[in-house]
Formats: C-alpha cells, structure tokens, sequence
C-alpha cells in the first residue's frame, strides 16, 4: 500500500490528452489513464482540428471507452492543451501527449511524492521510460541521466533542456494559471517555456525517480522536423529577450548560456538542408536557411559575444549560404567532431 493510501487524500485531478490525428495510438493512450490505481477525476481530449476521418474515430473510441472529446480549430498542442484546462475544474493537472502512455501508478506516484502543505507548489514531476512507437520499451531511465533534478536555478534551465515533459507531470492548477498556460506560439520548447515561467513565478518544484510514463520516440514526433526548428528560434528569440546581459552581475547569458544550447542545433540542420543531404531537410531549404541567419544576426548584434566567434559565424553563414561551397565542406564531414572539440574549448560553444 501506497503512502498516499495510508496518510493521504487522493487529489482531484484532470487529464488531458492533445489529439490530432491520431487515431492510432489514443485508445492505447486513453486505456492508459482509464487503468490508473488512483481514477482521474475529469478526464478529457482535445481534437486540436483533426481530419473528418480521424475525428470520427475518436468519437468511436471516446463513446466505446467513456472518456470527454472537446473541439477546436487547428493551433498547436499548447493550445489544446490549455483548451483542455480552461474546460475543466480540478485543481491538479495532468497531460498525455497520444502516443505516449501512463504506467498505471502514474497519478499514485505523483500524488506521493507531492507535498501535503505547499502554499507555493508549482508541480510534481517523475521519471521515464522510453519506447519505440510500438510501446517497446528501449530504456527505463531517461530524465535523470540528461539533466538536473529538481529545478533549483535559473541558469540551468535557459543552458539546458530540462527534461521535464507534461506527460510526466502533475501541475497545480493555481500556479499554471497564474503564468496564462501554454505559449500558443510554440509547437515545440512549449514544455520548457511554461515550467520556467512557473519557477520565475516562485512555484515549486518536487522529483521522483520512480517512472510514470512510457516517452515513445519515433521520427513523426514533434520533436523532428520544420515545427521544432521554427519553435527552437523562437524559443531562442524569446529567451534573448528575457534575459538580457548584466553586466554589472556579470551574467553574460547569450554567450555563456544561450549560444552553448542552440548554436549546434540551428547551425547543424542549416548546413543539412544547404548541401541537400537529407530530403526532410531540403524540403524546407531555404527556411533551414533563414532560421541560421537570423540566429546569426541575433548573435553578432550582442556586445558580450568574442569577436573571434562572431567572425566563425558569419563565415559559416556565408557558406550556407552558398550551397555549392557548403557541399565542398561537408564532403569533410569525418573531421566535424575534431573542429567541434576544439571550437568548443576555444570558444566555449
């Protein structure tokens, strides 16, 4: 038995699932919070404008297992998400991304490892599993491996990723309010952009290593693709916004912290979609391209940034830019990593 079955109340929760066209994996999904050891108290699913098709399977599906179908116009997993939210009354939040699913203690686990008496919770959040889009499980351990946990500066969460996924998490409905929800203008980094928000806001923040839900990476997912390049520059763009240079503090966080997370990441996907390597990439060339340009001119414009870096830069820029000189680069691939280490003691990127 459970410390939640002994000493505690079990808290009123709502789950809600983003759907958009994904008739294949819902009812795994859905299964998943139907079979929980401590029952949602709402449980909801938000077709984000899916096709006629895929809507009317969710209906089956929703009427053959008994769960909530809300409806919107196409905009995001954010605001599906926060459509979902606004529908609802509990005051603690869970999501499920649709093809991924909940291990069946995942709200019991959470709610242990919730505090009984936090006037300033913010949420509650555990470990992972990762899978195969099938649900084969790859690894039982992910989150703690890539980052920090709990979330204890502000530092970390702009230089890394925070590996802290919504679908792993319970959320106190005061503290998500409180910073407006998800940023519908992301499609990707929207997880990391509302958990600093909440941190910024004083909300706190508590981790359990014991896993909740099964991650099932694959290539279709959100995290691949135009949408996450398009959502990392604004991601970017929004932090360099928010996070000024001190220099009085002596926090320099576009070179020390900004550059180090993005520059590989933004540069690496323009130089593939310049040369034509791979054709997800060269699909949408000249975007790839666009983004890397305005990363650069974002960088270069900064006074904190060595001018050593600045001229790598804007010499990498002009070879993007010029595809038949990107080509002749590449084909030097094998020595990428030895330029990397080097340029990274050099230049702290």
């Amino acid at each position: 038995m459970s410390e939640l079955a002994k000493s505690k109340v079990a808290p009123k929760v709502v789950v809600v699932i983003p759907f958009y066209n994904g008739s294949d994996t819902i009812e795994r999904a859905a299964r998943s919070v139907l079979d929980q050891t401590i029952p949602a108290t709402e449980f909801v699913v938000v077709d984000d404008g899916s096709r006629k098709d895929e809507a009317d399977k969710l209906d089956e599906i929703a009427a053959r297992m008994g769960f909530r179908v809300l409806r919107k116009e196409n905009g995001g997993q954010g605001s599906a998400r926060n459509a979902g939210v606004a529908a609802t009354t509990s005051p603690f939040i869970c999501f499920l991304d649709q093809d991924d699913f909940y291990l069946r203690h995942h709200i019991e686990v959470l709610a242990d490892a919730m505090p009984e008496n936090d006037s300033h919770f913010g949420w509650v959040y555990g470990e992972l599993f990762e899978a195969e889009k099938d649900g084969s499980v790859v690894r039982t351990s992910i989150v703690s491996h890539h980052a920090s946990h709990p979330k204890t500066n502000i530092f970390d969460l702009i230089r890394y990723d925070m590996h802290v996924l919504p679908s792993a998490a319970m959320i106190g409905r005061e503290a998500y309010e409180a910073v407006g929800g998800f940023d519908p203008q992301f499609m990707g980094y929207e997880d990391d952009d509302l958990f600093l928000r909440m941190f910024r806001k004083g909300y706190t923040n508590y981790f359990t290593e014991k896993p909740v839900t099964v991650w099932c990476i694959h290539t279709e997912s959100t995290s691949y693709g135009i949408r996450m390049a398009r959502s990392r520059l604004r991601y970017f763009k929004k932090l360099a916004g928010s996070f000024p240079d001190d220099e009085i503090k002596r926090r320099f966080f576009m070179r020390d912290l900004l550059i180090p997370r993005f520059h590989n990441l933004i540069m690496d996907e323009a130089i593939l979609a310049s040369v034509g390597e791979l054709g997800k990439y060269e699909t949408y060339k000249e975007e790839y391209i666009q983004i890397a340009n305005e990363y650069g001119a974002i960088v270069i414009s900064d006074k904190s940034v060595p001018r050593q870096l600045k001229r790598r830069l804007a010499l990498h820029l002009s070879l993007i830019n010029s595809p038949r000189w990107a080509k002749r680069i590449y084909k030097l691939r094998p020595f990428i990593g030895v330029i990397r280490a080097v340029k990274s003691r050099i230049l702290r990127i």
